[in-house]
């Protein structure tokens, strides 16, 4: 393999060692988005088709931007937010970590 160095001063290997990581990093982040948002039941009412909730008084989440959706499930968490249908939200995701609510808005975001 060439290993001739770019303009920025790394090998054209390490270039694309870079390039591959990200997709792979980008591929698990969305596996693990779909694991999680079956694993912490958000499908229940969501739907298994995050664009298709169970009944239409709870939002469609699929395309949602996923810094909205982070703070709004860590309000409804946190107990900051209380209006609507949070107080049966509250008592799902009590136990989910700010890591996992990421993880599952960045996927929710792609769908």
């Amino acid at each position: 393999m060439n290993n001739k160095k770019t303009r920025g001063g790394i090998s054209t290997t390490t270039a694309l060692v870079a390039a591959l990581s990200v997709g792979s990093a980008d591929a698990v982040q969305a596996a693990d988005g779909a694991t999680l948002y079956q694993e912490k039941v958000c499908h229940s009412c969501h739907g298994a088709n995050p664009d298709e909730p169970t009944i239409p008084a709870y939002p469609k989440l699929a395309g949602q931007n996923a810094v909205y959706s982070l703070q709004q499930m860590k309000d409804i968490r946190d107990g900051r937010r209380t209006n609507g249908l949070s107080i049966a939200m509250k008592a799902v995701v009590g136990s989910v970590t700010d890591e996992e609510f990421q993880i599952i808005a960045e996927w929710l975001q792609t769908q």
